[in-house]
């Protein structure tokens, strides 16, 4: 049992690691689409990386964050930040508005399902452990979007993003009521999310909007 708990708390910290990466990206690319230099992109690689765990960990009241348990990882983000902008520096801007998207649905996916199952895990009710979900799914773009003088993309795109979150935290939940593996549920969560905000993009889906007169 104890090497079935370790191997989950082990895939969980390398789902983390990997929506800590691909967010650190998203967070390169809209400081580098700013025009930003070296440590505003730094700055807005960091946000975007940790914002949505931070958070989370301060609302479930779990010492020591992230990134403060796992100091090698703040530092290879700081690496990754500096490196993606050297690289990036050469492409369209354009191009990387466009690419914006997809490690932003990876980061939304992957932190989305270990935020919930991390809550989950704690005793949380469900729709507490959904909500944490959505929270650290989607809370470090907003601190990006933010920082980049933006309207956050999760209240002006129109595109499904946090919808697509809240799907795949009702696959997870509908996994565990039936008493399916955690990792099942884990995976399936994530790969819901990301699929289906790739797939509204793709489809250029959108959800109404509210005007005025």
């Amino acid at each position: 049992m104890n090497d079935i708990q370790t191997l989950g708390q082990h895939t969980l910290t390398a789902l983390e690691l990997l929506g800590t990466a691909a967010f650190a990206v998203s967070g390169v690319l809209g400081a580098v689409r700013k025009r930003m230099d070296v440590v505003g992109i730094v700055v807005c690689g960091f946000l975007a990386a940790f914002g949505g765990g931070t958070l989370r960990d301060i609302l479930i009241d779990r010492r020591p964050f992230f990134w403060v348990d796992h100091q090698l990882v703040l530092i290879a983000v700081l690496v990754l930040c500096v490196a993606c902008a050297s690289f990036l520096h050469r492409f369209d801007l354009q191009s990387s508005a466009r690419l914006l998207q997809v490690p932003d649905a990876i980061g939304l996916g992957l932190f989305c399902s270990t935020g919930l199952h991390m809550s989950w895990t704690l005793g949380q009710p469900p729709a507490v452990a959904i909500m944490m979900g959505v929270i650290t799914g989607t809370f470090g773009g907003v601190l990006r979007d933010m920082v980049c003088n933006e309207v956050p993309s999760l209240f002006r795109d129109h595109r499904p993003y946090a919808l697509c979150a809240l799907a795949g935290t009702l696959f997870y939940v509908a996994l565990m009521l039936m008493d399916a593996p955690p990792w099942l549920a884990v995976a399936s969560c994530a790969v819901v999310t990301t699929g289906s905000r790739l797939l509204t993009l793709w489809l250029n889906l959108r959800l109404p909007s509210v005007r005025s007169n």
